[in-house]
């Protein structure tokens, strides 16, 4: 533990945001799941994919994930729905 008031200070900061940001890295791993189901499955995925992408998008924008990072994750998630959309 700190003995200095602004490390403590510091500690609680980061012990917030690592909560935030965790959370919203589950929730965009959570839409991309939710979206690769629903492909695997052959049901409708176009508005999944669109959900996934902008949690991509708000993530990256936000400094949770690197923005190449999510580029190439929504490369993916297009790929494996264009691929889906020419298999059916």
């Amino acid at each position: 533990m700190a003995n200095i008031r602004s490390s403590q200070k510091d500690m609680r900061r980061t012990a917030r945001r690592t909560l935030r940001n965790r959370a919203v890295r589950s929730a965009v791993k959570t839409r991309i799941t939710k979206f690769r189901r629903a492909v695997d499955a052959g049901e409708e995925s176009q508005e999944l994919a669109g959900e996934a992408i902008a949690s991509l998008d708000r993530a990256a924008s936000k400094g949770i994930l690197h923005p190449n990072n999510a580029a190439r994750r929504k490369s993916r998630l297009l790929k494996r729905l264009r691929r889906a959309s020419e298999s059916s």
